[in-house]
């Protein structure tokens, strides 16, 4: 009986000192990395969660156990703070990003601007993107091609995605010609190239905040400082993603 308690105890404080982060889908492959070494160096189990940043809000608005969340845009951030559903003095802006034209790697590279014939490029193929009214890297291209002009000449060929790893891995089987992702995302994926960086006066800075919730305990606050350490910024950068 004693061993049993004893076991229940230690599982206990086990499944407390565990950290359940909910992250934005363009941090899976640099994330991970960095989780991992985490782990290693301090023996606290990382729980990451991976998606869209605003299925990811919604879920930790409904409830969700979650203990950090790292968003891909400032908005799902504020949503959440205006719920009362994160601690306001953990909040940092922790990355930054590029927006991103890939296709396939034999793929000759363009120049984005208004006169770039956008649709003869895609040759009757679609334009694969995140969902452009609720996921950031979605909201950030839509708002480059407007800025550019091109929207309009392409808006009836895209293709949409719950998240931006899911609209990289439509360009990388090749069943679209064309996508707009991250940096970091076309960086994780050999399967495609980037065609072009749209420029960065085209759309919002892109901003990578990250926050303890409500609920977060001392081994998640450990964890948010190692994601901001220089050691966890070197791996980032490595993986495509900008300084703050």
């Amino acid at each position: 009986m004693r061993l049993a308690l004893l076991a229940l105890f230690l599982s206990a404080q086990t499944a407390l000192a565990e950290v359940t982060v909910f992250a934005a889908a363009s941090l899976k492959t640099a994330l991970d990395q960095v989780a991992a070494d985490f782990t290693q160096a301090t023996g606290t189990p990382v729980t990451l969660s991976y998606a869209g940043s605003p299925a990811l809000a919604r879920q930790i608005a409904q409830g969700a156990p979650a203990d950090l969340f790292l968003s891909a845009s400032t908005e799902w951030m504020d949503d959440l703070a205006a719920r009362g559903l994160i601690q306001p003095a953990s909040r940092r802006d922790l990355l930054g990003n590029r927006l991103v034209l890939i296709g396939p790697p034999d793929a000759a590279p363009v120049i984005l601007s208004p006169d770039l014939d956008l649709p003869a490029l895609l040759a009757g193929g679609k334009l694969s993107m995140a969902l452009v009214d609720a996921v950031p890297a979605g909201q950030y291209g839509k708002e480059a091609l407007t800025t550019l002009g091109l929207w309009s000449f392409v808006e009836k060929d895209v293709v949409q995605s719950d998240n931006v790893r899911a609209a990289l891995h439509l360009v990388a089987l090749g069943e679209a010609p064309l996508g707009i992702v991250y940096a970091s995302d076309a960086a994780a994926e050999p399967r495609v190239a980037v065609l072009a960086t749209f420029p960065a006066d085209s759309h919002r800075p892109i901003t990578y905040p990250a926050a303890l919730t409500a609920t977060a305990g001392p081994e998640a606050a450990a964890f948010l400082d190692h994601l901001a350490s220089p050691q966890a910024l070197r791996q980032f950068t490595a993986h495509g993603f900008l300084p703050p």
